[in-house]
Formats: structure tokens, C-alpha cells, sequence
């Protein structure tokens, strides 16, 4: 089948979009219900924030493993295997999570189900940008990110009607419904061609053998930094943001989640069009940092206000940080087939990996000025090293992906 016959609102589309849907439900699960989950295990206030910061890290550091993991398969074994594999085992973890008595279960099971989650959006994205045509794949990785980012909105509303142990077994059940829709999707025809050419496939290695390959490798994964700091700085911890700013008023971090997702599910289609209106992947991403510092630094003016403001400086907070598929995509495009998968997969979980990294810049920080200061200093650092990284990345816009990378 010609790739030309796929649209944005095709088969393989809707599928991938509903399986990050899933993935971002199960990814964003515990941020929601970090409080109430550890509170039921019967942690002390001062505990539910320590613990949940060496969860939450731990999670993250399985999703930069499992990255590498399915990156690799991905390019070996092909878009699907890829996309079965990690739902079964995060599906399953998150049913086991509904069980976990204790802290050091709870951490294994994140860890676990992050490997799992870590495959899902790598090999959509890839597979999308594979099937559909060089001037649609934009709007269909964006049309990918879009509903599935829905997934924490959902996660949301269901954390208020279901105790926290339901909630997990409702995220790794939909994971396995999704497996009946995935036997309708085919395998990307570049790769399907690539398997008979004699060509070194999937060599996670090749990004550090190579100063040209190493340096683009190291800028994509940079340019996506101002996400996870959004997300796993300022609105997760959103709570006690708003306790040292002397916000008025109970902050939920899970509602703050809500309303960032809400704002990055808008950004991601956004940007899309954006992008395509300018022809260009670095104008439209340029344009989303800023919006993000403009939030950021309303997020730090917003002393004496109300959670109602914060919740909504949250929403803008998302929309600006809403350039999570377009930052993958730029992923995809930079390299050639036989290492696509392992690009597109592995360099959003090295974002993700990079939480603990920028927890620990933030621990360190705020212990020696505040917990107000700390945050401002990161994110000026982060955003800093984001803006050098897409000066120098190439832009992708257009570009024919059907080549291979000289290995």
C-alpha cells in the first residue's frame, strides 16, 4: 500500500493516537494521584512529597531504559513489534500496581511500567511519519499527540469517581482493549523495504560513533527539556508552589495536571498547523518557548492569588509547552529508517530521563536560596540550553525520510 493513501484521519492515525491515549493516562496517572495513593499507604505529608519525587523519578528513569529498549527493537523487529510489546508489559504493570502494599512495590511497579509506556509514542510517531506523505505527517503526528494527550484529562476525572487502585487497573485494562485495534494497523512500508536491504539496523551505538549524528542526537533530545520542567517541576509540585507564594486556597496538583494536559493536547495540534503554515519545524518551536517563558514568569508573579489562577496559568503553562509531537517528529526526520525508531523512541524518554537530573539541579538549588528561587533558576537554565540547541538543529520540514544512515 502507497503511503500517499494514508490521511490524517486514517486507521494507523486514530490507532496510535488512542495508544498514546492510553499511554498518557497510565504516564500521567501517579502525578494525579501521588497525594491521596501515598497518603492511603499511610506516609506522613513531609513523606508524600519525598517519596513522590523518588517515584516519580524512578518511573522516569525506567522510561529513559525502556527507550533504548524498544528504540532499538523498533528498527530490528519493526514499527508493530514495538507497539504490542510495550502496551502488554505497562498494561500489566499498572493492573499489578492496583495491588502494591508499599512503597518500595510502588516504586518497582513505576519503574516497570515505565519501560513500557517508554515505546509507545516513539514507534506511533515513527510509523506515522513513514506512512503518511512528506506534506501531511506533520499534521498527523500532531493529530497524534493531540487526542492522545487527552489521556491525563481522562486520568483526571477518573481519579475523582474511582479510589487510586481502581484507577490503575482501569489504565491497564484499556491498554489491553487497545491490543484488538492494533491487529488492524500494517507495518510501515520503508521499513518493510529496509528489511531486505543488507543495512545495520537499530545500533543505538551509532549515535555516539559519529561527532555530526552525536551532536544532532544530544540537540534533539535538548530542545524538549522545557516540558518536563513544566510538568515535572512546576504543576506536579504545583501545590507547594502555591503554599510559597501564599496562594490563598488548596491547590489539587492532580486538577493542575488536568488543565496542563488540556493546554498541551491544544498546543500539539496548534503547532501543527502552525508549522505548516510557516513550512518550518524551528519557527513554530521558537514560538512555543517563548509563550512557555511568558507563563513561567506569570507562574512566579502570581503571589497572593488564588488556585483558580494557578490552574489556569497552568492551562497556558501547557499550551505553551504543546510541542511534545512536534519535538518528536523533528526526531524522526533527523535520521534515516534503519535508526528512526531508536531516535524517535529513545530521545523523548531521555527528556523524560532527564526529570531526576532536573529534580535534583532544583533540590540543590532551592537549598541554598528557596523553594520560589530554585524554580526560577532551573527554568532560566533549562530554557537556556533549549534556545542554543534549536538555533543549531537542522530544519526538517519537508525533508524525504526514505534514506539510510551510513553506519
Amino acid at each position: 500500500m502507497e503511503k500517499r493513501e494514508y490521511g490524517i484521519f486514517s486507521i494507523p492515525v486514530i490507532v496510535a493516537a488512542l495508544g498514546y491515549f492510553v499511554d498518557i493516562y497510565d504516564l500521567l496517572l501517579f502525578g494525579i494521584i501521588r497525594k491521596p495513593s501515598l497518603q492511603a499507604l499511610g506516609l506522613t505529608p513531609e513523606q508524600v512529597l519525598t517519596e513522590g519525587e523518588f517515584i516519580i523519578s524512578i518511573q522516569m528513569i525506567g522510561l529513559m531504559l525502556g527507550g533504548i529498549l524498544w528504540g532499538v527493537l523498533g528498527d530490528k523487529k519493526g514499527r508493530l513489534s514495538v507497539l504490542f510489546g510495550s502496551i502488554v508489559l505497562y498494561s500489566l504493570a499498572n493492573i499489578a500496581n492496583g495491588f502494591a502494599q508499599n512503597v518500595q512495590q510502588y516504586a518497582m511497579l513505576r519503574f516497570v511500567a515505565g519501560i513500557g509506556l517508554a515505546g509507545e509514542l516513539g514507534a506511533g510517531i515513527t510509523l506515522v511519519s513513514e506512512l503518511l506523505s512528506k506534506e501531511k505527517r506533520g499534521l498527523g503526528t500532531s493529530m497524534v499527540a493531540g487526542i492522545g494527550l487527552t489521556g491525563a484529562v481522562a486520568a483526571y476525572f477518573v481519579s475523582k469517581q474511582f479510589d487510586w487502585r481502581i484507577c490503575y487497573f482501569i489504565g491497564g485494562a484499556m491498554g489491553l482493549l487497545l491490543l484488538l485495534l492494533r491487529v488492524s494497523v500494517f507495518e510501515s512500508t520503508m521499513f518493510t523495504s529496509l528489511k531486505k536491504a543488507n543495512v545495520s539496523r537499530g545500533n543505538f551505538f551509532a549515535f555516539f560513533n559519529n561527532k555530526k549524528r552525536f551532536l544532532t542526537y544530544i540537540r534533539c533530545i535538548l530542545i524538549g527539556l522545557p516540558t518536563w520542567y513544566v510538568i515535572g517541576i512546576l504543576v506536579t509540585f504545583s501545590d507547594q508552589f502555591g503554599l510559597e507564594l501564599g496562594i490563598s486556597g488548596i491547590i489539587e496538583p492532580g486538577r493542575a495536571i488536568m488543565f496542563a494536559y488540556v493546554g498541551i493536547s491544544i498546543g500539539d495540534v496548534a503547532i501543527g498547523l502552525i508549522s505548516q503554515q510557516l513550512r518550518s519545524r524551528k519557527k513554530a518551536l521558537y514560538i512555543f518557548y517563548a509563550m512557555t517563558m511568558v507563563f513561567t514568569a506569570l507562574f512566579f508573579m502570581q503571589g497572593n492569588g488564588t488556585p483558580q489562577q494557578m490552574y489556569l496559568i497552568c492551562l497556558g503553562l501547557g499550551f505553551g509547552g504543546g510541542f511534545w509531537a512536534i519535538f518528536v517528529t523533528v526526531a524522526a526526520e533527523q535520521f534515516g529508517t534503519n535508526l528512526r525508531a531508536t531516535a524517535a523512541t529513545t530521545v523523548p524518554n531521555m527528556v523524560r530521563g532527564a526529570l531526576p537530573l532536573i529534580i535534583l539541579m532544583f533540590k540543590a538549588i532551592r537549598e541554598q536560596t528557596s523553594y520560589v528561587t530554585g524554580g526560577i533558576i532551573t527554568g532560566a537554565v533549562i530554557m537556556a540550553i533549549t534556545w542554543v540547541a534549536a538555533y543549531y538543529t537542522e530544519e526538517t520540514f519537508g525533508k524525504d525520510l526514505n534514506y539510510t544512515e551510513p553506519v
